[in-house]
């Protein structure tokens, strides 16, 4: 959600912050804020709305910031307080001596203050942040050595949340202190610099060396040194990795949006999930991540599948592809509920945690959950390095390539191919014969070609979408394989053209969704060819018969389509369970195109985030 960028080193700190914000932006954000350091003190701009909108007010007669090389800065998406100026990022004390940005929830805030209140300290916002930074000031004891890195820990010792933060001290003007504890921050070494995010999108601009810090763990930065250690005080050596993507992935190109790019990027993201993963000519799956752990997959007596949003749907394509190929009782959690409701974890379950970018704090308070309860844990997980991939016992990164656009689609595509493999995987060790595996893998390969078959008609998408974009209610229907796209295509439709979409098993629509029917209502049918084709053509009638407009994906070939719907989208035929990988495309390519035409923001909708990393 909020985004951090800090910087020490020897360039002008100010251009470098507000370029890493920039990066940010697909996180979601109301407001921002930049902080620069100078032997004069702490120096704080901040303002509501876009980037931009800071960008003009420093550039204003007179509002200049100083040059320097120390800073930090911080896009907000609003939590406690309204998304105002006074509430930005960053917050100083009272005293103007100290300077935090921070990305969580202080959850005891409102104790703290009032402690602070009495001890004769004041606020001005209405933040859980702005608490830290005084709480900070009050423990700080001036210039000693490691002073501001004391004060944090005494402060970090004193609230309980979550957070990432970076903090400044007018005292110290040449050191930045960084922790974390649920919330990402990463630390970029440079040659003679270092840049800290929450993301490493602001960061691969300037080195592709980074450490990932663990919760409940600092770093102290000096222009010529870092140190990391606990908030305990206890040091930690840290251990420096390469990061996986370059800043060419993160450039739009010949695209309009970065959810347009993304969505023709998947031919070829499909093939890098799939590289090295299929051995044809020995006919088997390689899951070097998982080969440890074969024997407990073979030998699972139950699997939970959890995730939020897009990751819970294709968590329930994985349902599916576990219990109908490797025959293993399977349920998807919705990682937001698990953890409260006090879940059966009995021995040989196996939990699978879903999540673009392995920092959702739902899914990884589900996957701690869990693991406390003695579940084996596995990680679906597109970016290295992330909590969820390093907290997981094992798992699979999906190598799609960084994802600017909120709405998830290569992502989303990237994790249907994992499980495919990984249910393919189990089978062959259990029930699937080696005839069976080969023609699954075959079809699997061919995935990319078929995609970019799809991919031709956003035109024709385009037309269809056009006609209907001013309807404010659609319904999306499918059966089996297809009854989670339905969902994935009506989330994204909400998303980003903030129409409002409802998916449904389609056999489920006359048990009341089909009172919501009127003439000329958009419904979509995901209905190729496979073992409920007959089925849904009924449901088609039944929509037809009551006036709704039915847009119909279905597979190339299917002429008799034509009679009852009003609009086909048609996709290459697959193996019935692979279906999902192509009939989501069409449905990704129709929000889009809705959106657009509706005039949305479509890479960065409204109240939306991309990375959920608060509850």
């Amino acid at each position: 959600m909020c985004g951090i960028v800090a910087y020490v080193g020897k360039k002008n700190a100010q251009s470098l912050l507000l370029e890493g914000l920039k990066r940010l932006e697909y996180r979601g954000y109301d407001s921002s804020g930049i902080c620069i350091g100078d032997k004069h003190g702490l120096h704080v701009r901040r303002a509501v709305g876009r980037i931009s909108i800071l960008e003009a007010s420093l550039e204003a007669s007179g509002q200049h910031l100083p040059p320097g090389h120390i800073g930090m800065a911080h896009t907000r998406w609003a939590t406690h307080g309204a998304p105002t100026e006074i509430n930005a990022h960053p917050h100083v004390d009272d005293h103007n001596t100290i300077a935090l940005v921070h990305n969580g929830i202080i959850e005891n805030y409102a104790t703290l203050k009032q402690l602070l209140i009495e001890k004769g300290h004041k606020f001005a916002s209405q933040t859980d942040t702005e608490v830290l930074a005084v709480l900070i000031a009050h423990f700080y004891k001036g210039h000693e050595d490691d002073g501001l890195a004391k004060a944090v820990q005494a402060a970090l010792h004193e609230a309980r949340g979550t957070y990432g933060i970076a903090v400044m001290s007018a005292h110290d003007p040449e050191t930045l202190v960084v922790a974390r504890r649920g919330s990402p921050l990463i630390i970029g070494v440079g040659n003679g610099e270092y840049v800290v995010a929450s993301d490493a999108a602001a960061i691969v601009e300037h080195t592709t060396q980074v450490v990932y810090l663990n919760d409940n763990e600092m770093a102290v930065i000096k222009p010529a040194s870092f140190k990391t250690m606990t908030i305990d005080d206890v040091p930690v050596t840290p251990e420096i990795k390469e990061v996986e993507f370059k800043l060419e992935q993160m450039e739009l190109g010949k695209y309009d949006h970065f959810m347009l790019k993304e969505i023709f990027e998947q031919p070829i993201s499909i093939e890098n999930c799939l590289r090295g993963r299929i051995d044809l000519h020995e006919g088997r799956v390689v899951l070097g991540g998982l080969a440890n752990y074969a024997r407990d997959l073979v030998r699972a007596r139950r699997i939970i599948i959890t995730g939020c949003g897009t990751a819970w749907h294709a968590g329930l394509v994985g349902e599916y592809l576990m219990e109908d190929l490797a025959k293993i009782p399977t349920e998807v959690e919705y990682a937001s509920e698990f953890r409260y409701r006090n879940p059966i974890v009995e021995d040989g379950t196996i939990v699978i945690a879903i999540s673009q970018s392995g920092e959702t704090a739902d899914t990884l308070a589900a996957l701690r959950e869990a693991k406390d309860r003695g579940a084996l844990s596995l990680g679906i997980i597109n970016t290295v390095g992330s909590t969820i991939a390093r907290e997981t016992d094992a798992g699979v990164y999906l190598h799609v390539g960084p994802e600017i656009g909120v709405a998830s689609t290569k992502a989303f595509s990237g994790q249907l191919v994992v499980e495919s493999l990984l249910a393919l995987f189990i089978a062959r060790r259990k029930y699937m014969s080696q005839n069976v595996l080969n023609e699954f893998l075959t079809a699997l390969t061919k995935v990319p070609e078929k995609l970019k078959t799809v991919l031709e008609q956003s035109e024709h998408i385009k037309t269809i979408a056009a006609q209907y974009v001013d309807r404010e209610n659609w319904l999306f229907l499918g059966r089996g394989y297809n009854y989670p796209v339905a969902l994935e295509g009506a989330l994204k439709l909400k998303e980003i053209s903030y129409i409002h979409a409802e998916g449904l098993p389609a056999a489920e629509m006359k048990h009341g969704p089909i009172a919501l029917i009127s003439a000329g209502m958009p419904v979509v049918f995901i209905a190729p060819k496979g073992s409920q084709y007959e089925k849904i053509l009924g449901n088609i009638q039944e929509v037809k018969a009551r006036g709704g407009k039915i847009i119909a994906v279905a597979s190339e070939g299917d002429e008799h389509i034509h009679t009852v719907a009003d609009h086909v989208i048609h996709v290459p035929e697959i193996i019935e369970p692979l279906q999902p990988l192509l009939t989501v495309v069409p449905l990704q390519l129709l929000a889009y195109h809705a959106a657009v035409a509706r005039g949305c923001n479509v890479d960065k909708p409204r109240n939306l985030a991309k990375s959920v990393t608060v509850e």
